[in-house]
């Protein structure tokens, strides 16, 4: 039997979900997640459950409450790790803030982001539900095309979904192959910058048309996603409370002192940071200078990706800015994560796929997931 991991952002019946918080430690779910249950007909066992960073919103799950997880003084995962025994075909995770794809881009690994709507999230532990999506963690394109292909159709209990002949075009069609790429101009350091022209030289090798543009507007990416992402996990963060399920403190006289003391106990200080600015920009003062504005620029992004996609098939872009990341780069800079996304706000925002491979991101207009994965496969050369 195929032995699949999920990350711990999944609801299982069977094993603990925690969404790598202290405010759910031990929490046991009465239900599988729809993706669980459809892997599971389709044959895939249930190898275990990976750690992932406190709501999936940090880096790379370095604010998981069991601790970080560092190998040679660098930043590691434990999705990653789970890759390493050859028996598991892949990891399930759901994409918050970018968190697999830099991932995948760090460590030699594939994944895939479909297009919002078409792999249900019911049973995942929302977070920003407007941009979120179940992906496919893996070692080669193959693994993963076979993966979503199992996972993806339409679920009537995610109202968010598309029909299902869609759904499946996305896990299965690829009717258009990639002619004409387009390369944004990202600032990245030197490893990742020489992946990129190692992407552009193999294109060009085979036929594929490379332009290089500048794409100014998608700089507003980051800013907005990240004020969406903290406003919708604000909300979704209020029902642990200390009270139904979750973590309660032990210190407290009066109701109030119940839920602030359960929170601050329990919550991490990135998390908790988020909390603070969601709130914010939910407030009266600024829900239409900030929030809304927000919304209008994500509107902006996909029409700005519409044009983008009239004249080339898919963009290649970085999907973080250096191979690995340290302790110390947290230490220095606590709201690192909210900065990296500016390589994967784009496509979390616009809910468009992307496929990380060979260390470097390609993003394509929606239900292009198998004309991005054949591209993928040719950059890493595999079945060759």
């Amino acid at each position: 039997m195929k032995k699949i991991v999920l990350d711990d952002m999944m609801l299982t019946k069977a094993l603990p979900t925690t969404a790598g918080s202290r405010m759910l430690e031990g929490y046991m779910s009465l239900f599988d997640a729809e993706v669980v249950e459809r892997l599971t007909a389709a044959g895939y066992e249930m190898a275990g459950k990976a750690q992932v960073g406190e709501f999936a919103i940090d880096l790379v799950g370095e604010t998981a409450y069991t601790g970080t997880l560092t190998e040679n003084g660098k930043l590691t995962a434990a999705s990653a790790k789970a890759l390493e025994n050859d028996t598991v075909k892949g990891v399930i995770s759901l994409d918050v803030n970018g968190a697999p794809r830099r991932i995948a881009a760090q460590n030699g690994l594939v994944f895939v982001k479909p297009t919002y709507g078409t792999v249900s999230r019911y049973g995942t532990v929302p977070v920003a539900c407007s941009g979120e999506t179940v992906g496919v963690l893996a070692r080669n394109i193959a693994d993963c095309r076979e993966v979503l292909s199992a996972m993806a159709g339409h679920d009537d209990k995610d109202g968010t979904m598309h029909a299902d002949a869609l759904c499946k075009k996305a896990a299965d069609g690829c009717e258009k192959p990639v002619k004409k790429v387009a390369v944004i101009k990202m600032e990245a350091d030197a490893d990742i910058t020489a992946e990129l022209e190692a992407a552009k030289a193999e294109m060009v090798a085979n036929g594929i048309e490379i332009t290089e543009i500048e794409a100014d507007v998608l700089s507003a990416a980051k800013t907005a996603w990240n004020i969406l992402m903290c406003a919708e996990l604000c909300n979704n963060v209020s029902r642990y409370d200390g009270i139904k399920f979750g973590y309660r403190t032990q210190n407290y006289t009066t109701i109030d002192e119940l839920y602030t003391n359960s929170r601050t106990e329990s919550f991490g200080a990135l998390l908790k940071t988020a909390i603070l600015f969601g709130s914010d920009v939910l407030s009266t003062k600024n829900y239409m200078a900030k929030y809304d504005k927000a919304l209008r620029i994500r509107r902006v992004l996909a029409e700005a990706f519409g044009k983008l996609f009239a004249d080339f098939d898919a963009v290649l872009m970085p999907a973080c800015s250096k191979p690995a990341y340290t302790e110390t780069d947290v230490k220095e800079n606590p709201y690192i994560a909210f900065e990296e996304n500016r390589y994967t706000a784009p496509a979390s925002i616009t809910g468009l796929p992307a496929v990380v491979a060979g260390g470097v991101q390609l993003v394509g207009p929606a239900f292009s997931e198998g004309a991005l994965l054949d591209l993928a496969a040719l950059l890493v050369k595999e079945g060759k």
